[in-house]
């Protein structure tokens, strides 16, 4: 019963930045990894970025490192996204995706997205050349 709902897309020039946010609600939050995932048109989904409970540890795709930062507000049961340096090709639709507190195995598996539990509806991102 867990409800993610994204926010902050938009429009943005290249060079640019934008910050997402993803609110959850409907139980805790406690013990969440929280994902962001995308998926351009006729591309599948592909993970961006993860971030585990206690923020100290996070994952991110090659093609967003050191341009994009995951982070979250465990208080606000919220996770945030920020792209700087945004290229035309980080144009796509962008996810938020949790997954229930439960061990991890493989060391690669926080990039799959049947690892996740609950998904939110998504959020437009178009970065213009």
């Amino acid at each position: 019963q867990v409800q993610l709902v994204e926010s902050g897309g938009g429009l943005v020039q290249a060079g640019g930045s934008l910050r997402l946010s993803c609110a959850a609600s409907g139980r805790t939050f406690s013990g969440y990894t929280m994902g962001w995932f995308r998926q351009a048109p006729g591309k599948e989904r592909e993970f961006v970025t993860a971030i585990r409970w206690s923020s100290t540890t996070t994952y991110y795709a090659d093609s967003v490192k050191g341009r994009f930062t995951i982070s979250r507000d465990n208080a606000k049961n919220t996770v945030y996204l920020r792209m700087n340096s945004l290229k035309p090709e980080d144009t796509a639709v962008y996810y938020c995706a949790a997954r229930n507190a439960r061990p991890w195995y493989g060391s690669s598996s926080y990039r799959e997205i049947n690892e996740y539990d609950y998904w939110g509806q998504g959020t437009q991102v178009t970065v213009s050349s």
